[in-house]
């Protein structure tokens, strides 16, 4: 079985705003045993979902970890990336799927909160 991870963002029209999903799906590429590490984001972005899942099937991959890079499960992870699950349930029979769970509260990510305000406080010269 060949397992690939599809990193799914919300996606911006914003000219370079969807790069920063890339270099992460790039770090998480680095770190991990997984073949196959693409990105796509929700429509109208794109690629699209589906897309994202034609590439991984593309690829070989008979399982995909979808994981939404979201900061907590809002509608998007609990309405929208199901409804497309289901969809490419339908297009892809046999093809495994499995939706992980979103960032959410964890002790890494109020450390690195904290490493950015400090970083902000830093820049403006103030001080706590």
């Amino acid at each position: 079985m060949k397992t690939a991870i599809l990193l799914l963002g919300h996606g911006s029209r914003a000219a370079g705003a969807n790069d920063a999903l890339y270099a992460i799906a790039a770090l998480v590429k680095a770190e991990t045993v997984a073949a196959i590490v693409e990105v796509a984001f929700l429509p109208p972005q794109a690629p699209a979902v589906q897309e994202g899942i034609d590439t991984c099937v593309a690829q070989g991959a008979t399982r995909i970890l979808l994981y939404p890079y979201f900061l907590y499960a809002g509608a998007h992870v609990l309405q929208d990336l199901p409804e497309q699950i289901a969809k490419a349930r339908k297009r892809h029979p046999g093809l495994e799927l499995i939706l992980g769970e979103p960032l959410g509260v964890h002790p890494k990510l109020a450390e690195i909160v904290r490493e950015r305000i400090d970083a902000s406080l830093q820049a403006a010269g103030w001080a706590l």
